[in-house]
């Protein structure tokens, strides 16, 4: 099979090894019914999730990831519009892709990913999003497709909701899906209020200070990877547009 993109049902009936234990350990937090992520729960129990395995963090690992999300990108140009069609991206790494042990070290390796996506970019970046992490307009981006990126890891004790399991996953939607669903309207901040509130209860503390709505002042590049304690940030993005 030459797709580097894995249906759902695909994964669920037949991944082996550490591909199978990543999904389970997926499936356990996702069928848990206090899961903060509406949306997520939802695609999962509807079998919608999109996966990519990432064996290693060397240059043929990166490049297998970059052409799996080439193909999500180009499958997320056709979506119709509607929720119970809508399928996240999830991208588990295998243990022996980092040696992090830490939210800090394991932020640093999705910062790493990251940078090395955008070095890997076929696409052009698009004019109405920023090049700057500290710009309010700026989001990740791939194949001139916004995008917004989950880091989820192990060391997340305290953050429970972002913790899938053993292994360092990156969790990828289109930035227009949260836009549409969650955005800046009176039904967005519903939702937004909500997705929040079971997120104190779930992990047993209040959400991060630096969750926001984008386009409104509140960084994007924050809330990719959050920190454990609620306090305020003022670290710097490592990020670095191309040429920049």
């Amino acid at each position: 099979m030459n797709t580097k993109l894995i249906a759902h049902t695909h994964v669920s009936e037949g991944a082996q090894g550490w591909h199978r234990a990543a999904f389970e350990d997926i499936a356990d937090r996702l069928a848990d019914p206090g899961f903060p992520c509406v949306f997520s729960r939802n695609a999962f129990r509807k079998s919608l999730l999109k996966f990519i395995f990432v064996e290693n963090s060397e240059r043929s690992g990166l490049e297998h990831l970059a052409a799996g999300l080439k193909e999500y990108v180009e499958l997320s140009r056709e979506w119709d519009g509607h929720l119970d069609t809508a399928y996240p991206l999830a991208v588990a790494f295998s243990q022996d892709a980092t040696k992090a042990q830490t939210v800090g070290e394991y932020h640093a390796f999705g910062w790493k990913v990251l940078q090395e996506l955008h070095d890997l970019d076929p696409g052009p970046w698009p004019e109405e999003v920023g090049k700057d992490p500290n710009a309010d307009a700026w989001s990740m981006c791939f194949d001139a497709m916004p995008l917004f990126c989950n880091m989820s890891s192990p060391a997340h004790t305290v953050r429970r909701s972002r913790n899938l399991g053993e292994h360092f996953f990156l969790i990828i939607n289109p930035r227009e899906r949260f836009d549409i669903f969650a955005g800046e309207t009176p039904s967005g901040r519903k939702v937004r209020a909500n997705i929040r509130n079971r997120i104190a209860r779930f992990d047993s503390t209040p959400h991060a200070l630096q969750l926001g709505s984008y386009g409104t002042g509140a960084l994007e590049w924050y809330q990719y990877g959050l920190i454990e304690e609620n306090a305020q940030r003022s670290d710097e993005c490592p990020f670095k547009f191309r040429g920049a």
